[in-house]
C-alpha cells in the first residue's frame, strides 16, 4: 500500500488531487492485491484515456529500457585525445567493445518460388550429375576458366606503342639478324656494285654484276624488310596526324600498309621492265632492272635505323619522318642518275630523262600517296 501525502481514497477506489484537477484510478474489486494490473483509466479535467499495461508492468508501445549499452568504435575513439598512437587507440576499443555472440537464423529458407520446395545446395555430394551440370555445360559458349571481367569503372586505355609490342619487336630482331647476315655473305657484292655505280656500261664486261643465287635471295629479303619498315613508318604517321583508332587490330593495320608498299614496289618493277622492253635494248634493261633491285635493298637498310630510333628511343616521329623523306630522296637522285648513264648519255637526252623519271618514279609515287589516304578512311574509326 503506498500512502500519498494530500491525497484520498474513497469508498468507490477514486483517488482526488484537487479540487479542479483530480486523477481517477479504476481498479477491479477481484485485483486490489494484484500488482501487475492490466488496465487503467486516466482522468483529468480535459480528456480520459485508457492506458494498457504489459506483462512487465510498463504501458504497451514504451520503449524498453536499454540493459547494455555498448559503444561504437567511433564513439570510444572520439573519447581519447587527437595524438593517441593507433596502439592506444586498439587497447581502448578492446577495453570498451566486447564482441558478441553471433545467432544465425533458424527460419527456413524461402528464396524459392512459392509452391515449390527448398532447391537442394551444389555442395551436397549426393545430388545427381545433372543438378550439377548447368545449361551450357559441354557446349562451346561454357569457357568457365577464361576470365569474365573486373568490377569498377574502366580507365583510358594505353595507347599502342611497338616497343610495348613483342611480336614487333621479334619481327624487327630478326630482320636485323638477317640482314647482317646477308651483309657477311653479300658484302664483297655490295662493296663492287658501290664502286661500279658511277661508272656508265660502255663494255659488255659491265653488262651485269655476277650474283649468286644467295645474294639474290638475301636481296629480295632487303626488299621484303624495306616494305615493312615503311608501312611502320606510314603507321607512325597516321597514329600522329590522322587516327590511332582503327576498325581492325594494329598488326593489320600494319601488314595492309605493308603490303601496299610492297604492291607499289612490284607494279613498278613491272613499269619498268616493260618501258625497257619497248624502248630499250636488253642489255642496258637488265642492268638497270638489277640496280633498281639494289637500290630498294639498300633503301631498307638505311631505313631500318631509323625505325629503331623511334620504336625504343623516343625519337620524334617528326624527325623520323624527316629522316625519311632524306633517305627516299636521296635514292630518288640516285636512280635519277643512274637511269641518266644507261640510257640517256647521248646528247638531248636529259628532257627524255626527266620524263621517264616523272612517269615511272614520282605518278606512281603520288598513286601510292592516294591509296594509303584511302585505305585509312577506310580503316580509321570516325567519331
Amino acid at each position: 500500500m503506498v500512502t500519498l501525502p494530500s491525497i484520498g481514497i474513497d469508498k468507490s477506489h477514486h483517488l482526488t488531487i484537487s479540487p479542479s484537477h483530480h486523477l481517477t484510478i479504476e481498479i477491479s474489486p477481484s485485483h486490489h492485491n494484484n500488482i501487475s494490473t492490466k488496465n487503467m483509466i486516466t482522468t483529468d479535467s480535459i480528456h480520459t484515456e485508457e492506458i494498457v499495461l504489459g506483462a512487465d508492468g510498463l504501458p504497451v508501445g514504451a520503449q524498453p529500457v536499454r540493459k547494455h549499452w555498448q559503444p561504437t568504435p567511433a564513439e570510444v575513439l572520439s573519447w581519447l585525445p587527437k595524438n593517441a598512437t593507433p596502439a592506444q587507440q586498439d587497447s581502448a576499443i578492446q577495453a570498451h567493445i566486447r564482441p558478441s555472440e553471433i545467432t544465425w537464423s533458424q527460419q527456413p529458407d524461402t528464396l524459392h518460388l512459392p509452391g515449390h520446395t527448398r532447391g537442394h545446395s551444389w555442395r551436397d555430394i549426393n545430388l545427381p550429375q545433372y543438378y550439377r551440370e548447368s545449361y551450357f555445360t559441354g557446349k562451346p559458349y561454357f569457357n568457365p576458366d577464361l576470365f569474365g571481367g573486373r568490377t569498377g569503372v574502366a580507365g583510358d586505355p594505353v595507347p599502342y606503342s611497338i616497343a610495348r609490342d613483342n611480336l614487333i619487336t621479334l619481327l624487327l630482331l630478326f630482320c636485323f639478324c638477317i640482314a647482317l647476315i646477308a651483309y657477311t655473305k653479300s658484302r664483297r657484292f655490295i662493296l663492287r656494285q658501290a664502286k661500279e655505280f658511277f661508272r656508265p656500261p660502255v663494255s659488255e664486261n659491265m653488262t651485269t654484276v655476277t650474283e649468286t643465287s644467295e645474294e639474290l635471295r638475301f636481296q629480295f629479303f632487303l626488299v621484303l624488310q624495306s616494305c615493312l619498315l615503311l608501312g611502320l613508318i606510314y603507321f607512325f604517321y597516321t597514329q600522329l596526324y590522322v587516327a590511332d583508332t582503327f576498325l581492325v587490330d594494329q598488326y593489320q593495320v600494319i601488314g595492309i600498309f605493308s603490303l601496299t608498299m610492297l604492291g607499289y614496289m612490284l607494279v613498278k618493277t613491272m613499269l619498268y621492265w616493260l618501258v625497257g622492253w619497248v624502248f630499250f635494248d636488253k642489255r642496258n634493261n637488265e642492268f638497270w632492272m638489277k640496280s633498281y633491285l639494289f637500290f630498294l635493298a639498300m633503301e631498307g637498310v638505311c631505313l631500318f635505323p631509323v625505325v629503331m630510333l623511334n620504336a625504343y628511343f623516343k625519337m620524334p616521329v617528326r624527325t623520323t619522318l624527316v629522316c625519311t623523306f632524306l633517305v627516299i630522296t636521296l635514292f630518288k637522285l640516285l636512280s635519277l642518275y643512274k637511269s641518266y648513264i644507261i640510257f640517256f648519255r647521248h646528247r638531248g637526252g636529259f628532257l627524255q630523262n626527266f620524263l621517264y623519271f616523272c612517269t615511272l618514279e614520282l605518278t606512281p609515287l603520288a598513286v601510292l600517296l592516294g591509296t594509303l589516304t584511302t585505305i585509312v578512311n577506310c580503316l580509321k574509326v570516325n567519331f
